[in-house]
């Protein structure tokens, strides 16, 4: 998680590079049995590794969690397109605590309705690069108190109204084409504070969401 921030400029750097492709050398989006480019849809799914941040992002609050959703891939010229998501996406941190009454971890959750869009170029016929904004609806926020067996002790729901209703921020990433699949993994940077002034502000002070994403997509 600490080298996400060269990943993202990694990502950026490489679309920059994409662009300046000659067209007659640039990849068609699209499958070999199409003689056109053709708009697609499909559906994506994965893992996340997400985290909160203020300056630094600490390994050890890594939490595991998933995403999954919907996009639809638009064909804008030859290599490249513009493909919206829609995904459920579930972010947050957790904390490991070891005390007289036990050990385990508590479990900050933070599910979102996530709409990102991608600037899609393919670097060659199989490997492409994205970029692009998102925008995301905070659905619940609770606390998992998990002890060191995996066993979930207790959940404390939280008042979600004491966290910013949307996120924003960046994303950049790569994927691996396999026909009608695709394999990838994407680096998603917040750019809003998820509390509001006031309690839940002095406990997540200045944090923002990050999240590493490995995903899997299918067009149909």
């Amino acid at each position: 998680m600490k080298y996400s921030f060269k990943i993202l400029s990694l990502a950026f750097l490489s679309m920059a590079l994409g662009m300046s492709i000659n067209k007659t050398a640039a990849q068609q989006q699209q499958t070999s049995t199409e003689s056109h480019l053709t708009p697609k849809m499909g559906i994506k799914g994965g893992l996340n590794l997400s985290n909160l941040y203020v300056n630094d992002v600490k390994d050890e609050n890594t939490k595991v969690g998933a995403n999954a959703g919907v996009f639809v891939k638009l064909p804008v010229a030859r290599g490249f397109s513009v493909q919206p998501e829609v995904l459920y996406s579930m972010k947050g941190s957790q904390l490991n605590y070891n005390n007289a009454l036990g050990s385990g971890k508590y479990r900050f959750d933070l599910d979102y309705l996530e709409v990102p869009v991608a600037a899609v170029i393919n670097i060659t016929s199989n490997f492409n690069i994205h970029a692009g904004p998102y925008v995301a609806f905070l659905l619940s926020a609770k606390v998992k108190d998990v002890d060191q067996n995996g066993n979930i002790n207790g959940v404390t729901e939280l008042n979600k109204d004491n966290f910013q209703s949307t996120d924003y921020g960046l994303f950049g990433g790569v994927g691996f084409d396999i026909g009608t699949t695709s394999l990838g993994a994407r680096y998603n940077y917040g750019l809003q504070e998820i509390g509001k002034p006031g309690l839940s502000g002095n406990v997540t002070p200045n944090s923002k969401n990050s999240v590493l994403s490995f995903y899997i997509s299918f067009g149909l």
